[in-house]
C-alpha cells in the first residue's frame, strides 16, 4: 500500500481538530445560553453514562485496531482477515452492551426519569462500532475522514441553529451532537468494499486478538474512569446544575486538548509501522518531534486561558456559568499533561506491545481521581472535580515517564528550554498587562490580547532560533 505523507496526513488531521475545534466554538456559546447548565447538564450525564457501554462495545478496538491494521496494511488479504474478526467482535460486544444498558436505564430510577434521553445517546454506541474509524487511521485515510466529518459537522451545525431553540431542547440537541460526531460512521461502513475484501474467510482467529483487546479494553475502562467518573459522581453527589458548570470548564479543555494531541493521532499509525519494520532511528526522530510539538504549543495555551479564564467563560457559556472559573484554571494544565502522557503512553508504549504498562499508569490515576472525587465533589462542586481530574492527569503522565526512563533517555526532545522560556516571559507579561485593559468587549479582550501574546511568544522563538519553528519558517516562508 502506498505510503502517505505524513505532512499530508498533519494538515488534514489538524483541518479535522480545527473542525471540532469550531464547531463547539459557534454552538456551546448558543447552546449554554439556551439550554443553561440544567440543559447542558442532563445531556452530559447522558453522555456519560452511555460512554461506559460504548467501552463494552468496542473492547479496546478504537486503540488496538490502528495497530493492528497498519501492521498487515501491506498484505490485503491479511488486512480483510484482520479487519473482519475485530468488527465480527465489536458486534458481538454491542448486543450485549446494549442489553446491560437497557437493563440499567429502566432499573435505576433517576434514568428512567431522563429514558428519552439516554436513548437518544445511546445511538452513539451503534455509531461507533459500524464507524470502524481504526481502520481508516491505520491506513492512514486522513483525507476521506476529514471530508466526510466535515460534511456532517455543517449538516449538525445548521441542524442546530434550526431546532434548538429553548430550555425543553435539549433533547434535539443530544441527537443533533451525534449526528455532527458519528454520521460519518455510516458511510464509513458502507465504503469498507473499497478498502478490503469482504467475502467471509473460511477460518477465523479471534484468539490473536483476545489478550491485546483486553489490554486496551483495560486501559479503556480505567481512563473513562477518570474522564467521566467525575461527572457521574458530580451528577450523583451534587446535581446536573453543577455537571453543566463542570461541562463548561471541561469543554475548554477538550477544544485543546484536540489540538495538542492531534500530532499524536498522525503518527500512531507511522510509529506502530516503523516499529514493526525495526526503524528505530525514524521512530526516536518522530517521538522526538511529537514530545517537542506538544511541549511549544500547550505550554502557552495554559498560561493564556488560564490568565482569561474568566473572559473565556463569558464569551463561551454565559454569566449563568461564572461558578465555573475556578474549575476551568484547575483543569487547565491538564492540555499539557495530556498532551505529553499521550505520546509516552499511546505513541511510544504501545507501538512497543507495552500497553500493559499504559494500563498500570491509568489504573493509579483512576484510582486518585476516585479518591479525590469523593473528598472534593462535596465540598467545592465542579472545582473539586477539576483538581481530582488534574491529580490523576499527572500521576498517569509521572508513572510512564518512570517506566519509560530508559527510553526517554535515548529520545531527547529538540526543546531548546531558554528559547522556550526567553520567548514565553515578555509574551506573558504582556499577557497579564492586556488583562487589566480598560476593554469592554470581552470578545475584543480576548482577540486581542490572544493575538500580543502569541505573536510575542512566535517572535521570541524565532529570534533564538528556536529548532522545530525556525524550520518551518526557513522551508516555507523564507525560500518562497
Amino acid at each position: 500500500m502506498k505510503t502517505k505523507s505524513i505532512k499530508l496526513n498533519f494538515i488534514m488531521n489538524f483541518l479535522l481538530t480545527a473542525s471540532s475545534i469550531l464547531f463547539p466554538l459557534i454552538t456551546f456559546p448558543y447552546v449554554s445560553r439556551v439550554l443553561g447548565p440544567i440543559g447542558t447538564g442532563n445531556v452530559t450525564m447522558g453522555t456519560s453514562v452511555v460512554s461506559y457501554f460504548t467501552m463494552v462495545a468496542m473492547l479496546g478496538v478504537p486503540t488496538y485496531g490502528v495497530r493492528a491494521c497498519a501492521s498487515v496494511r501491506d498484505d490485503k488479504l491479511e488486512l480483510s482477515k484482520t479487519v473482519q474478526e475485530l468488527l465480527i467482535i465489536n458486534i458481538g460486544m454491542m448486543l450485549i452492551a446494549y442489553i446491560a444498558f437497557f437493563i440499567t436505564i429502566f432499573s435505576v430510577p433517576s434514568f428512567r426519569i431522563m429514558k428519552t434521553l439516554y436513548l437518544v445517546s445511546s445511538i452513539a454506541i451503534v455509531m461507533n462500532v459500524i464507524g470502524i474509524n481504526w481502520l481508516y487511521q491505520g491506513l492512514e485515510q486522513y483525507s476521506y475522514i476529514t471530508f466526510i466529518s466535515l460534511v456532517f459537522k455543517v449538516v449538525a451545525l445548521v441542524l442546530m441553529f434550526a431546532l434548538v431553540h429553548k430550555a425543553d431542547d435539549y433533547i434535539w440537541y443530544a441527537l443533533i451532537t451525534i449526528i455532527g460526531g458519528f454520521g460519518s460512521s455510516i458511510f464509513n461502513f458502507f465504503r469498507l468494499r473499497k478498502l478490503i475484501i469482504l467475502k467471509p474467510f473460511q477460518h477465523y482467529d479471534f484468539k490473536q486478538h483476545i489478550r491485546p483487546m483486553f489490554t486496551f479494553f483495560a486501559m479503556t475502562v480505567a481512563t473513562t474512569v477518570y474522564t467521566n467518573l467525575d461527572v457521574v459522581m458530580l451528577g450523583l453527589m451534587k446535581s446536573n446544575y453543577d455537571v453543566g458548570l463542570y461541562n463548561a470548564a471541561v469543554k475548554i479543555k477538550l477544544i485543546m486538548v484536540s489540538l495538542v494531541t492531534s500530532l499524536g493521532t498522525v503518527l500512531l499509525p507511522r510509529i506502530s509501522y516503523y516499529y514493526e519494520q525495526n526503524q528505530v532511528r525514524e521512530f526516536h526522530n518522530l517521538i522526538s518531534k511529537a514530545f517537542s510539538f506538544v511541549l511549544l504549543f500547550a505550554i502557552p495555551c495554559c498560561l493564556y486561558l488560564m490568565v482569561f479564564a474568566k473572559d473565556t467563560i463569558l464569551l463561551l457559556s454565559g454569566k449563568e456559568f461564572l461558578e465555573a472559573v475556578p474549575a476551568v484554571i484547575i483543569i487547565t494544565p491538564t492540555i499539557l499533561l495530556i498532551g505529553l502522557s499521550n505520546i509516552s503512553g499511546i505513541q511510544v508504549l504501545v507501538p512497543t506491545g507495552k500497553e500493559s504498562l499504559v494500563l498500570r499508569s491509568v489504573v493509579w490515576g483512576a484510582i486518585v481521581d476516585f479518591i479525590l472525587n469523593l473528598i472534593m465533589i462535596p465540598k467545592f462542586g465542579s472545582a473539586g472535580a477539576a483538581l481530582g481530574t488534574l491529580a490523576a492527569e499527572f500521576v498517569v503522565l509521572i508513572v510512564q515517564c518512570i517506566y519509560l526512563k530508559e527510553l526517554l533517555s535515548q529520545i531527547k526532545t529538540t526543546i531548546e528550554w531558554k528559547c522556550l522560556f526567553g520567548s514565553l516571559v515578555p509574551a506573558l507579561i504582556v499577557l497579564i498587562g492586556t488583562y487589566f485593559f480598560p476593554i469592554e468587549s470581552v470578545f475584543l479582550r480576548l482577540l486581542i490580547a490572544g493575538c500580543l501574546f502569541f505573536l510575542i511568544y512566535g517572535l521570541g522563538l524565532l529570534v533564538t532560533r528556536e529548532e522545530i519553528l525556525w524550520s518551518i519558517f526557513n522551508r516555507y516562508i523564507l525560500k518562497r
